[in-house]
């Protein structure tokens, strides 16, 4: 590559090599590097403009102007290119000639010279974190009597109360979706991180369906969407019903304050223009596609009002499910998941355009399970803007999740470091990492969970920096173990790892949403169902016989450590695959109801769209068949007899 535009990308944090899943060197091509630099404002199409952009960081550098955010661990020291006032969150201002090390926690402002800076002091670390047990639960895939088609948060208030007392209940994301037609299934392609999807709504806990007169209760109740006829959920169908059924509750509301949370309001405003104009606001009337324009502003509809009254049910059933777990007694309580980004198209991709690189797709460079690259589709911040702008979006991204969390699972963590960024054009294979600044990512991150009192979960699995792991240690943030994956990748045999070999900074689970089940495991089938659809990297025979030896090697350590006989049965396996977890000393372990009940199908088959029903499968049984499950119970007794032993 050449030497000015090597040097170029390293100014703006653009990788121009990196080490692939075999830990070799592998050059990034020059489109690549160009487009890339191009998706952060920097013209790198010739030799001219090269020399032209590295003359303008040459000259900013002259200048020893500092960041537009400084962001410094607490009881730390900075100098100062001069004296310098600090206006701190509480109001109150500071002369000084250093960044003292006695400020504290919080964001400030930084005025030295002619600059007016964002100053965020970030805690070295959180809290140990409590040893305890708990349910990774799709909570979709829940339904009960009273749910209308898919799980929701009724039916989560109602499983904490039957769980076996858990420490902590991990859920997929619960991100926004546009309120249009169709309905996305993943959970992992919001429309906003920001806010919560309204499918969640349990119609008969909210305050308007109480007051509202039997004729009405019995007008919404027959709204609750049939049985479909293949027992997939159909998420659109849901939001038809639920739709309507808020529609007719609507007139009971009351006056909504649009004035307190311009944020709020600005998302229920995306929602009522999505509504008139469709959900993808890169296709709306030019005058329109930017939130601040003069037609936004003047843009007037009562349904602005109905999108930030959604909103305000959810957080109160999002409370009271918080509420439910305190009441319970459970350390750790709800933990949220946080998608690694958003569908460029939706409600966060139009409201946070200026800190978005526009055009750019994040995904994963090639690696032994996807060989040739990951697209995910998904937008990504700018390095830069987040830098520009105090990190506002970010900060106030993480308050909003954490407001009714008790901790938060942050997917693909490595991100918080750098991503993978495609160019428009080009192929999964053909991106590159953009970095970001960890000091910063991380300690926000650890600033305003301290603020929230939750923890960190960082997934941290497939192939990551080692400065992931080790920071995530060093900030009491936990990583993940994950059974499958918790083996011994340099020799022929790969074995599993003893329980007592399992990192203590980590949450552990047999599986996760995107594995075989624990049934699927033993039983292969995986390879059945990758070879009906066409999705196996080798024959038959040879996945089939991969798959035997993986499971072959996990009942050897199962058998080693006492825990299955040679005349054990799949469901007593599964127990033991858990108990051998509950051995380990991971701070959290946590148990999936696909794995316990015995479930085969795995809700999400990675490299496949209209293939498989990603998402859409609920459990089989049903919350009132689960709270007497004796699978259920003889887990939840094993994971929580581990407390005695921390």
């Amino acid at each position: 590559m050449d030497a000015d535009l090597a040097e170029l990308a390293t100014a703006h944090g653009v990788a121009t090599w990196y080490e692939d899943w075999h830990r070799e060197r592998k050059d990034v091509a020059d489109v690549s590097v160009i487009g890339v630099l191009g998706l952060l404002g920097v013209d790198a199409s010739s030799p001219s403009a090269i020399r032209e952009e590295l003359s303008r960081v040459r000259e900013k550098e002259a200048l020893g102007l500092m960041p537009g955010t400084v962001v410094v661990r607490e009881k730390s020291t900075r100098e100062l290119p001069g004296p310098a006032t600090i206006r701190l969150e509480d109001g109150t201002s500071r002369d000084v000639t250093e960044i003292p090390g006695d400020l504290p926690l919080g964001w400030h402002r930084l005025h030295v010279g002619e600059q007016d800076l964002t100053l965020v002091v970030v805690p070295v670390g959180l809290p140990e974190p409590p040893a305890t047990w708990g349910w990774m639960l799709q909570l979709y895939a829940l339904h009960s009597a009273r749910s209308w088609g898919m799980g929701d948060l009724g039916d989560l208030r109602e499983f904490l109360s039957v769980s076996g007392d858990p420490g902590l209940v991990l859920l997929n994301p619960l991100h926004a979706i546009t309120p249009t037609l169709p309905v996305p299934a993943s959970p992992y392609s919001p429309s906003s991180r920001r806010f919560a999807n309204p499918l969640y709504l349990r119609i008969a806990d909210t305050d308007e369906y109480r007051r509202a007169d039997p004729d009405l209760r019995a007008a919404v109740d027959r709204l609750k969407p049939a049985p479909t006829a293949d027992g997939l959920i159909d998420y659109s169908a849901v939001w038809q019903a639920k739709r309507a059924a808020l529609d007719l509750l609507w007139p009971l509301a009351g006056e909504v304050d649009l004035e307190s949370d311009p944020g709020l309001t600005d998302f229920a405003r995306f929602c009522a223009l999505a509504e008139r104009h469709g959900p993808n606001w890169t296709e709306w009337p030019e005058e329109l596609r930017r939130p601040d324009s003069p037609a936004v502003r003047a843009f007037e509809s009562d349904r602005i009002a109905y999108h930030a009254w959604l909103q305000r049910l959810l957080n109160a059933q999002l409370q009271a499910a918080n509420e439910t777990a305190r009441a319970g007694g459970m350390p750790v309580g709800v933990v949220h998941d946080l998608a690694v980004g958003i569908d460029p198209n939706g409600a966060d991709g139009w409201l946070l355009q200026d800190v978005l690189a526009a055009g750019v797709h994040t995904g994963a460079p090639p690696d032994a399970f996807n060989q040739l690259g990951q697209d995910w589709g998904l937008a990504a911040w700018r390095p830069d803007q987040l830098v520009a702008t105090g990190y506002a979006a970010y900060r106030d991204m993480l308050r909003r999740i954490f407001q009714h969390a008790g901790g938060l699972r942050v997917d693909h963590v490595a991100g918080l470091w750098r991503l993978w960024w495609v160019p428009p054009g080009l192929g999964p294979a053909e991106g590159t990492y953009v970095h970001y600044d960890p000091e910063a990512m991380l300690g926000i991150l650890a600033l305003e969970a301290s603020r929230a009192g939750a923890v960190v979960i960082g997934e941290d699995l497939g192939t990551v920096q080692p400065a992931v792991t080790e920071t995530l240690e060093r900030m009491n943030m936990l990583g993940s173990a994950v059974l499958y994956f918790t083996r011994e990748w340099t020799l022929d045999q790969q074995p599993f790892v003893p329980a007592e070999d399992y990192p203590r900074n980590a949450l552990a689970s047999v599986s996760t949403h995107d594995l075989p089940t624990a049934a699927g495991f033993l039983t292969g089938e995986q390879v059945r169902v990758r070879a009906e659809l066409g999705q196996l990297a080798g024959t038959v025979e040879e996945e089939q016989a991969s798959a035997g030896r993986d499971r072959d090697a996990l009942l050897a350590v199962l058998r080693s450590d006492g825990l299955i006989t040679a005349d054990s049965t799949t469901d007593e396996v599964i127990v033991a695959m858990h108990e051998f977890l509950a051995r380990t000393p991971c701070r959290f372990v946590t148990a999936s109801l696909y794995d316990v009940l015995g479930e085969l199908a795995q809700p999400n088959l990675p490299g496949t769209m209209n293939e498989y029903p990603n998402w859409r499968m609920p459990l089989t049984a049903g919350l009132e068949q689960i709270a007497g499950d004796p699978r259920v119970r003889t887990v939840a007794a094993i994971l929580a007899d581990r407390k005695a032993l921390r």
